[in-house]
């Protein structure tokens, strides 16, 4: 069972938490304007790297609350889950 730090519980069991994807990827600034295949590439295209990579997560049975975390794809170990602002 994995166990994943919550920044504002703790550590929990991994069946608290819900994926969010990765982190960092920003909204279009006017959606309106993207043409379908901007759009798809929005929506599906993410970064898939064998390594650290930054993701969202969500505490879903916990206190809600979503924060960035690093996890390494490789080993699945959490470093550094950073709180939300």
């Amino acid at each position: 069972m994995l166990l994943i730090t919550c920044p504002h519980c703790g550590p929990r069991d991994e069946v608290e938490f819900r994926y969010g994807g990765q982190a960092g990827v920003a909204s279009p600034a006017d959606p309106e304007a993207l043409d379908d295949a901007t759009w798809a590439r929005y929506v599906f295209f993410r970064d898939n790297p064998k390594g650290p990579f930054a993701e969202r997560w969500v505490h879903a049975a916990g206190c809600r609350r979503w924060f960035d975390a690093v996890r390494d794809t490789v080993t699945n170990q959490f470093l550094d889950p950073e709180p939300r602002r």
